[in-house]
């Protein structure tokens, strides 16, 4: 049986999380932590730093911040004009964008900043997700990467030594402790935590047709050009309270649209609004961990008192880990159309990734699924 978290419900397959002696999570503790930290005092250091990067004479921008256009972007963008600050702010687009995601960045746009949107060669893009998606089960791999790429590239090209992230995921969503208590983004960070589930960008070339030229921003500005910027990458959820649900409103009071209802697979309607595939992503996330996208969100209510954890479990049974058969209203078929497979292998590729340690199979050993979501062993007993 599967031991979940005392407090919230993460169970423990989720990588780099650990449990304590009373079978409480690390997520869980490092939350509780925050009540310890003095936020003014993180406040004034924040402005403090902001103050040595901020350029005087206009010739540069202060900062960059990476945006989707989501409720995050909003949140960060927002902060740092109103502590005086002078942003660019760079969008590497998403795979598959969807027309709310467009509308979110073109709502963006109008806060008053300079914005950059970065595009990549489609063909190869869609290859990538092919490849990503057959070999470690993650259709989303070049996005992920790129996230944590293409921001640093501007930052060397417009000599802008300062980026300005968002959440440390490590801290919000449990991970290694020095890394939990970590204000920095760096190439250790990336390469440990972002996402890159052991293939690296130089394993892509000579595979679909991909050679070195299209893979430029998918790779790390090199360290000399990195030391002759001196660029540094801070976390604004190491200055700020981190919350989610606080930064779409905040977002939602500048004009950040939501979805109407629940986005498929999750609890909320003000997250990942912007990649038609990021419920393929959320799928294959509970196959090979026994949690989705809901756990997620549920915890982070759970954590800071919103929802009691029993309320979670009934809610997380019936959004977590549903076949996404639509996502945002774009059909299945449709999205894997565009990167070169049929929904009978597409699914073949789900089982093929699906843990059976976790879930049900029947007699000749396949799996037992009801409407396409493969069943729990413990579902009932988290």
């Amino acid at each position: 049986m599967i031991r979940y978290c005392t407090s919230c419900l993460f169970p423990e397959t989720k990588p780099d999380l650990e449990l304590d002696k009373d079978g409480v999570c690390s997520a869980c503790i490092y939350y509780a932590r925050r009540k310890e930290v003095d936020w003014d005092a993180r406040k004034e250091e924040l402005v403090a730093i902001l103050e040595r990067y901020c350029c005087q004479d206009g010739s540069r921008y202060d900062c960059i911040v990476p945006s989707s256009g989501g409720k995050d972007s909003h949140f960060q963008v927002t902060k740092m004009l109103e502590l005086g600050m002078n942003p660019l702010v760079v969008t590497s687009t998403t795979c598959a964008p969807s027309d709310i995601g467009k509308r979110n960045i073109d709502n963006l746009k109008d806060l008053g900043v300079d914005y950059v949107e970065f595009s990549y060669n489609r063909p190869v893009r869609r290859r990538l997700n092919r490849f990503a998606l057959e070999q470690i089960g993650d259709i989303s791999w070049p996005e992920h990467v790129t996230i944590f790429t293409v921001p640093v590239h501007y930052a060397v090209k417009f000599n802008v030594p300062l980026i300005i992230w968002g959440e440390n995921s490590q801290n919000e969503y449990g991970g290694p402790a020095g890394a939990a208590e970590n204000n920095a983004l760096n190439r250790r960070w990336l390469e440990e935590f972002g996402g890159l589930l052991g293939l690296r960008v130089t394993d892509l070339i000579g595979q679909e047709g991909i050679e070195q030229k299209h893979l430029i921003m998918y790779t790390y500005p090199n360290d000399l050009d990195l030391q002759r910027t001196g660029v540094t990458g801070l976390f604004l959820g190491y200055f700020v309270p981190w919350d989610g649900l606080q930064n779409a409103l905040v977002a939602q009071s500048r004009g950040f649209e939501t979805w109407p209802g629940f986005v498929e697979g999750t609890i909320a309607n003000y997250e990942n609004l912007d990649n038609h595939q990021t419920g393929i992503h959320d799928y294959f996330k509970y196959l090979k961990y026994g949690f989705g996208r809901a756990t997620d969100l549920a915890n982070l209510h759970i954590r800071r008192g919103r929802l009691r954890r029993e309320d979670a479990l009934e809610m997380v049974k019936i959004h977590d880990g549903r076949f996404p058969w639509t996502y945002l209203g774009k059909p299945i078929e449709v999205t894997l159309t565009e990167i070169g497979l049929t929904l009978d292998a597409f699914i073949a590729i789900c089982d093929r990734y699906t843990n059976k340690r976790i879930f049900k199979t029947d007699a000749k050993g396949k799996l037992v699924k009801d409407n396409g979501r493969p069943v729990k062993i413990n579902h009932d007993n988290p």
